[in-house]
């Protein structure tokens, strides 16, 4: 049969990157505490296409995909996955992204009672020029009270929910938790948002949040310290969103640092 894709292209134009995304697929991810979860994933694969060619071949990214699940049932391979991508393709560089809902059981600071947490989470794989690299991210949800508010008012003061995305590289072979990295945001908010809050919970929060107010640069900015001294990070992403519950916008803030730069 005619194959079109090898077909050659006269635009003269190197595309960076073409794939596929949004295909859902089971993983098995090992936890901090030596289990196990299975998850729902989606996937995002792309390599790149040389001007000559008129397109990839799409159905060799999912028969790779299908053809390592069933060689590494359990943990994510990427680099391995990515490198027999990127050979089957004939390609220069190539991304494997898995996006996933991973949970933990989280205690009421209190009342000590146990509910599911979720959290989204990711892990990337890129190779170019050779050279591979791991991106682990993870978005946590924390409450944070405005400093302001808290200064200028004589009762109360407005706290909203917020978005700590983090994005951080660093050698694989140097393993870093998902439940660790998650302790470590938390820990940067005016407090941690919990699944299941009684009276004597709720009470804790909101006095906590009030006796930590944080703007959403106080957060960004005791993040990225911590990552700072965190073994092994090489280069680290950090974009801190607070819902507004006083304006019809959020309050945003951004870094990123490469270590060494």
């Amino acid at each position: 049969m005619k194959d079109i894709q090898n077909l050659k292209d006269n635009r003269n134009v190197d595309i960076q990157k073409v794939g596929i995304k949004h295909l859902e697929l089971p993983l098995i991810i090992q936890r901090k505490n030596s289990s196990n979860q299975v998850v729902c994933a989606k996937a995002r694969v792309n390599v790149s296409l040389p001007r000559d060619y008129k397109g990839t071949h799409m159905s060799r990214f999912v028969e790779v995909l299908a053809e390592w699940r069933s060689k590494n049932l359990l943990g994510v391979d990427i680099k391995g996955c990515l490198e027999k991508i990127i050979k089957s393709l004939d390609a220069q560089s190539g991304e494997l992204e898995f996006k996933f809902t991973y949970f933990l059981d989280k205690k009421s600071p209190v009342t000590a009672m146990t509910a599911p947490m979720s959290y989204e989470c990711m892990f990337e794989g890129r190779i170019e020029n050779g050279n591979y690299k791991f991106i682990l991210g993870v978005v946590v949800p924390v409450t944070t009270l405005c400093p302001c508010s808290k200064e200028i008012s004589d009762n109360g003061a407005h706290n909203q929910r917020a978005f700590i995305n983090v994005r951080i590289s660093y050698d694989e072979s140097k393993q870093i938790w998902l439940e660790d990295l998650i302790e470590l945001i938390e820990n940067c908010a005016s407090c941690p948002v919990y699944p299941l809050l009684k009276r004597e919970d709720e009470k804790f929060v909101t006095e906590k949040a009030w006796d930590n107010p944080k703007f959403v640069e106080d957060v960004l900015r005791d993040v990225v310290v911590k990552l700072r001294n965190y073994p092994n990070v090489d280069e680290f992403e950090v974009e801190c969103e607070a819902v507004e519950s006083i304006h019809n916008h959020s309050a945003w803030a951004y870094q990123h640092e490469i270590s060494g730069v």
